[in-house]
């Protein structure tokens, strides 16, 4: 008889322990489905905490034009940076804010002041400290963003647009410190500064409500002559790719000393411990794939124990003692099918129980003083990989649990194992 149909056979022959194989196979598949999906959703998860999270990098140093800083930021890895230009400038139609209280020692007839707004030219306000950390926020429109590059637009503080009546969309002209240029500029949004005024005299363009913020190139038109940045910040991934971004930036600026300062704790507050998850569930993948050989092994052992008898019979008759073998792993396999099917129901349930509860508690502490980035919890779903994996894994249990115990067969006699169960 065909070996396979004896297989056949015997699972029927034998359906209490069938069944108990079955479902072995089913906890032991269901468990390395679930690692299987977790580290999958750790990967994304991770990947889209890196690209929202990343790394800070600060650099200061003489020759950071915004030339040299457009240059940096269209290198790998940085997916964004922010040059910070600031500008002393006079206002044009609108009053800036003026201190409260006057001046020490009396204001002298011919004084010459200052210009009274502080600008700021940036690429990207959500990169800026006081808003990635919430400190301060846009209260109504939006910040300054890429897309306005080569437009005259600008952000201003709450108090500045409160004493002039500026909502966005209103036009407000701002004039260089040398008057001889005035650049009209459009309110696209108006932000707090969490600072409250000085309770002591202060020059107007320090007080916190004068400040604007603007694209750098409107800020480079507003200047009387080139300028080096004050900083710029580069996000990266991950504090790995910093080796590479400062090789990138002594390339740029020469060989003139600069400031390179590295700020990693957002990520390790929120990313390490999504990477600890997902070594975790390789971990739990590893050990489920061992035990579950050892513990199958131990089965078939005790099945070919108990099934000494029919073996010897077979082995009378002639039957090649590789047929035998190969018996036990249909059955194995026949086995392990099935409980593959199973486990892609049970196994997609349980690795989002488990991701909802490891990853948003994992994701969902920062530390204080943290951004604030949400990183949510990724769905789950099984696809094809992750039911090859287990797959794969399930017919290689069932081969190391049947051939290693099947080398026993290779040394058995026929007349020995009639001759000891008489």
């Amino acid at each position: 008889m065909n070996f396979v149909k004896r297989a056949g056979m015997s699972l029927r022959a034998r359906k209490s322990k069938t069944a108990v194989l079955l479902g072995i196979f089913v906890v032991i598949c269901t468990l390395l489905l679930g690692g299987f999906l977790l580290q999958a959703a750790t990967a994304r998860q991770e990947a889209d905490a890196q690209r929202r999270i990343g790394v800070d990098v600060t650099v200061e140093g003489k020759g950071l034009t915004p030339a040299v800083a457009d240059r940096i930021g269209a290198v790998p890895p940085v997916h964004r940076y922010n040059p910070l230009l600031p500008l002393k400038a006079g206002a044009a139609g609108f009053d800036p804010l003026v201190s409260a209280l006057p001046k020490p020692g009396g204001a002298r007839a011919g004084d010459k002041e200052e210009p009274p707004l502080s600008l700021a030219g940036v690429r990207d306000t959500g990169l800026l400290l006081p808003f990635s950390y919430g400190s301060a926020r846009i209260t109504a429109g939006r910040g300054i963003t890429p897309k306005d590059a080569g437009r005259d637009v600008a952000v201003v503080e709450r108090r500045l647009a409160e004493k002039n009546e500026l909502k966005v969309g209103d036009t407000i002209r701002v004039r260089s410190a040398d008057g001889r240029r005035t650049v009209p500029l459009t309110v696209v949004g108006v932000f707090q500064d969490p600072m409250p005024d000085p309770s002591q005299w202060t020059p107007r363009h320090e007080l916190p409500g004068n400040a604007l913020y603007l694209p750098v190139g409107t800020v480079r038109r507003l200047s009387p002559g080139a300028a080096d940045l004050a900083e710029a910040v580069f996000k990266i991934g991950s504090p790995e790719q910093a080796e590479r971004l400062h090789a990138t930036v002594k390339r740029q600026l020469g060989t003139g000393s600069f400031d390179f300062r590295v700020n990693d704790r957002a990520y390790k507050d929120q990313v390490r411990p999504i990477q600890r998850v997902g070594t975790f569930a390789g971990l739990i993948v590893w050990l489920i794939a061992l035990a579950g050989a050892l513990i199958l092994a131990l089965i078939v052992t005790l099945q070919i124990r108990e099934r000494r008898d029919e073996l010897g019979v077979l082995l009378s008759m002639g039957e090649k003692k590789w047929k035998l073998i190969g018996q036990h792993t249909v059955e194995a396999v026949a086995v392990a099918l099935p409980a593959v099917a199973v486990a892609a129901l049970a196994g997609q349930a349980a690795a989002q129980w488990a991701g909802d509860s490891l990853l948003d508690r994992e994701a969902g502490r920062p530390a204080a003083g943290a951004p604030r980035t949400t990183v949510g919890v990724p769905e789950i779903s099984v696809g094809p990989s992750e039911l090859g994996k287990v797959a794969g894994i399930g017919l290689g249990i069932s081969l190391v649990a049947t051939v290693i115990p099947g080398i026993g067969i290779l040394r058995l006699h026929p007349r020995s194992i009639l001759t000891d169960s008489e």
